[in-house]
């Protein structure tokens, strides 16, 4: 019973930011005011204090085998503790995967312990009722900060520096924690989890680019892709559009490679039969670009790396993106 506390680094962790040495999962819980009287029983552990833009999917997915091990054996919850820069990507790849009821909780800080109006011991107070909380059961993978709790199917870093950067753009919170109660709001049912294990090295050679489409995009920087990835997201204008120009070489690569639709705009879906001009999503998708809905580019990433690891062919990949997306 209780609740794994995994400290992996990132901001919550920097002392000062002067310093290389990172403050342990331990340290991390000791500086939390209100912890110990939840009567909430931890079990902190560290993992590895990295910053989360060197995590990688092997890192992140021995975290979820770790995790699930401590749920086999009676753990309420799990909390993550990472630094807020990768955070809604790897909550949900956690998420894609997740098998259990009991709750997921990832959280961080955007501000260092030394700082005035550090976040970080009330994001992990609040971290922690979510995961020990019968009301969150069934809802995977989530990110709590703020008071807040998010769904990582929708969350978003929606400002460099604010504590308040976390938000669902599409959707809003999952839940609050109000006065030390977590309270859910109404949540479609999850999916399926995928696979987690298989092979390390297919894993590592899923490759997926991801291209932010410019103004008068040619696509020159996607010269040879085919012969250095097995897929790419394209982060297309609004609702997925790109230049007339750059259309048939997206065309090309998508006779190669799954070639994913998404919008860079950070909320909202693409539209699938709106627009028919030469580099509209209809256009597009004639061209054989799978359509990545409501997903956005970083998420699709996660998502079509995931499908391509488990060896998923180019209609299964369409399928999970049409039900995902």
């Amino acid at each position: 019973m209780g609740v794994l506390l995994l400290a992996l680094g990132g901001t919550i962790s920097v002392p000062d930011g002067k310093r290389a040495a990172r403050l342990s999962g331990a340290e991390i819980a000791a500086a939390v005011p209100g912890l110990t009287e939840t009567g909430i029983p931890l079990d902190v552990r560290d993992v590895r204090a990295v910053p989360s833009g060197s995590l990688t999917f092997a890192q992140v997915l021995d975290v979820v085998a770790l995790a699930s091990r401590a749920v086999a054996d009676d753990a309420d919850g799990v909390v993550v503790t990472q630094g807020t820069d990768t955070l809604e990507e790897t909550a949900f790849l956690i998420d894609l995967v997740w098998p259990h009821d009991a709750p997921f909780v990832l959280t961080g800080a955007m501000r260092q312990p030394a700082m005035a109006g550090a976040d970080g011991p009330a994001n992990v107070l609040a971290a922690v009722r979510v995961a020990a909380a019968r009301e969150a059961r069934g809802a995977g993978a989530v990110v709590v900060l703020n008071d807040e709790v998010h769904a990582a199917r929708w969350v978003r870093k929606t400002h460099s520096t604010n504590p308040a950067a976390f938000a669902s753009p599409s959707t809003g919170p999952l839940g609050h924690v109000v006065e030390g109660r977590v309270r859910m709001l109404p949540a479609a049912p999850r999916h399926a989890p995928l696979p987690a294990g298989g092979d390390p090295a297919r894993l590592a050679a899923a490759r997926v680019a991801l291209h932010v489409v410019t103004l008068e995009d040619d696509g020159a920087q996607l010269e040879g892709l085919e012969a250095t990835h097995a897929g790419l997201v394209v982060a297309g204008f609004g609702v997925g559009h790109v230049p007339g120009a750059l259309a048939p070489r997206l065309g090309t690569l998508a006779e190669h490679m799954p070639v994913v639709l998404t919008s860079r705009t950070g909320s909202g879906s693409v539209l699938r039969h709106t627009y028919y001009a030469p580099g509209s999503e209809a256009d597009l998708r004639r061209r054989g670009l799978i359509d990545g809905g409501f997903l956005d580019p970083y998420k699709a990433r996660v998502l079509l790396r995931l499908l391509l690891a488990s060896g998923a062919g180019r209609d299964d990949i369409a399928e999970a993106f049409a039900a995902r997306g």
